[in-house]
């Protein structure tokens, strides 16, 4: 699927300040203020990230790819996978205390939040899988170059209902432009684990 074609067929969960499509690139300019979260430590609910999503298989994988020149408190982008307000997990790069880091929330009524530092990332195109096969959803990333890391292993009902795409949001400022350079679509991971 090329950006272009999820861009007609697709809908944004909370319109973003400004999208333009530049050959095959996507931008999209997020809202300040603009973030997903439930409740957990923050004492907050979020529901306005800017997620361009489009109907996901019960086995299916997607990958987001997408520039990493940001560096903001809370920028962040990637791939969400969405059942509902209260059902969803994000996976991406979110800048954390001055780092850009590696990391997934997942959100059952509640969200929590797991990250990595990946500083070395910087500048570089970055690619998220989300891998959805039986009750779970695997969550790989890499950049170019270098092997697939995993990120997350994470529950979801194999029968719900999901819609899925790249996204991004700008909890602490205006003005994040990302470069979303890809959006692919296809089988799930043969394995959690690869063959030695």
């Amino acid at each position: 699927m090329e950006l272009a074609d999820l861009l007609e067929t697709g809908a944004w969960t909370s319109a973003p300040v400004a999208v333009r499509l530049e050959g095959a690139a996507l931008t999209v300019e997020a809202r300040e203020g603009s973030d997903a979260w439930r409740t957990t430590s923050y004492g907050f609910i979020h529901d306005d990230a800017h997620a361009l999503v489009a109907p996901f298989g019960a086995e299916a994988a997607i990958e987001v790819s997408w520039v990493l020149d940001y560096d903001a408190q809370f920028d962040q982008a990637g791939v969400m996978l969405r059942v509902d307000a209260e059902t969803w997990i994000k996976a991406g790069v979110e800048v954390s205390d001055g780092v850009a880091q590696v990391g997934a929330v997942v959100t059952h009524g509640r969200s929590d939040w797991s990250v990595a530092p990946v500083p070395e990332w910087a500048g570089r195109e970055v690619t998220v899988r989300a891998s959805r096969s039986g009750d779970a959803v695997t969550v790989r990333a890499r950049v170019e170059g270098e092997p697939w890391r995993l990120v997350r292993v994470a529950p979801l009902d194999p029968d719900a209902t999901v819609l899925a795409g790249p996204f991004c949001c700008a909890p602490t400022r205006a003005g994040l432009v990302v470069t979303f350079t890809g959006v692919r679509v296809g089988e799930p991971d043969a394995a959690l684990h690869p063959e030695p």
